[in-house]
């Protein structure tokens, strides 16, 4: 399956919804977790050579703005955070607005694109959105606006290697998440619903990087964090063929 999640855009604006509490939610569901993961992510990012930046499903902003916070900004560079959600990119804005960094928001769906050129972004990143996203779309077209040779960095769910423990894992979150997402989020059930089955549904570690390199990026790799309840996923889109 493509989506993990089985999430739709055109049919529920459940991230519009609840913006206003996606962040607690994150907290609630990884215990603060996910603040480590996202930290690695910008510095993995902040330590790659790029000009342009295209951040997407970047959501309330968390990986941006510690980009941001992290990397003093040369005046060639320029970041752009993108999101399907007005709602969500409202709020990365107004967090943002506490940096003397400039960071573009612009409403994009990661499926298509068609404002971003091809060949134009240095470096793609992408954050716990694969999930919800049809995933050969998603990157297929971070493949084409990729320059040749630009970095595609991506966090997401995975596996822990341990079967019994992943299993545990799965098991404690099928019976918390419900609970943690109903009190929440005010009883909006789709909420958690996807959330909980984009992570019970979604590749592993290793499924995923056998994905990139079919769909065509080079050099894949990925790392483990938390025991492998998320991996950090990095890749590249290969250079020009020589003439």
């Amino acid at each position: 399956m493509n989506n993990a999640a089985d999430f739709h855009t055109q049919e529920d604006d459940v991230f519009g919804r609840i913006a206003g509490r996606y962040d607690l939610l994150s907290d609630l569901f990884s215990f603060g977790i996910h603040r480590l993961w996202k930290r690695r992510v910008a510095a993995l990012i902040a330590g790659e050579p790029w000009t342009n930046l295209l951040d997407v499903a970047a959501g309330t902003g968390d990986v941006v703005l510690k980009v941001a916070r992290r990397q003093g900004l040369q005046s060639d560079q320029k970041i752009v955070a993108s999101d399907i959600s007005p709602q969500m990119l409202a709020i990365a804005r107004r967090r943002a607005t506490r940096l003397t960094v400039p960071i573009e928001f612009r409403v994009l769906d990661a499926h298509a694109m068609p404002n971003v050129a091809d060949d134009s972004v240095d470096l793609y990143s992408i954050s716990l959105g694969l999930k919800i996203c049809e995933r050969k779309l998603a990157l297929r077209e971070a493949l084409r606006v990729l320059k040749p040779g630009g970095r595609f960095i991506a966090l997401e769910a995975s596996n822990i290697s341990m079967r019994w423990l992943h299993r545990a894992y799965l098991g404690y979150m099928a019976v918390c998440m419900p609970v943690i997402g109903w009190i929440a989020t005010g009883g909006d059930a789709s909420a958690y619903r996807y959330l909980l089955k984009g992570i019970q549904d979604f590749p592993t570690a290793e499924g995923l990087a056998a994905e990139l390199r079919d769909m065509g990026f080079a050099e894949v790799s990925f790392e483990r964090l938390s025991l492998g309840i998320v991996a950090i996923h990095v890749a590249r889109k290969p250079k020009a063929a020589g003439p």
